[in-house]
């Protein structure tokens, strides 16, 4: 396949990806408003994204091995960023943690039913069940035109 086309696909990929890093700007953005976990998990999605749209690049130049070095760069420091946005994270809630215990029992927390699953189950198939049925009614009732 010619490095144009995948250069193509590549661009295709990054524009749909959209939904991913437009929203990680914006959390870049925000600065402190943010907790620092969120920030480098940003940061992580952002270095991913850009090393796809920069291989997308180099797959136009007629360096065959440039794109392999530039991948698996970007896709280490991605890592290494949402590895210490998580290690980040777990700290913010051990945090919390300790501040609500300083608050002592305030009550009892509702727990989520055990049959949360099953529930939804039961919601997903007899909402199929119900737009099928209405669905056939529909294609019924036009007669055979």
């Amino acid at each position: 396949m010619p490095n144009g086309v995948l250069a193509l696909g590549t661009a295709a990929l990054c524009a749909s990806g959209s939904v991913w890093y437009l929203p990680a700007v914006a959390d870049v953005r925000a600065g402190a408003d943010r907790p620092r976990s969120q920030r480098l998990a940003a940061l992580a999605c952002l270095v991913a994204w850009g090393t796809v749209a920069a291989v997308g690049v180099l797959l136009l130049t007629p360096v065959p091995w440039t794109g392999t070095a530039v991948t698996a760069a970007g896709l280490t420091a991605a890592a290494g960023l949402r590895v210490c946005s998580r290690r980040q994270h777990a700290r913010e809630q051990a945090e919390e943690r300790r501040r609500w215990a300083h608050l002592g029992p305030v009550g009892r927390a509702v727990p989520a039913p055990a049959h949360a699953a099953a529930v939804f189950v039961a919601w997903v198939l007899s909402a199929s069940f119900l737009a099928l049925t209405a669905a056939a009614t529909v294609l019924l009732a036009g007669g055979p035109d």
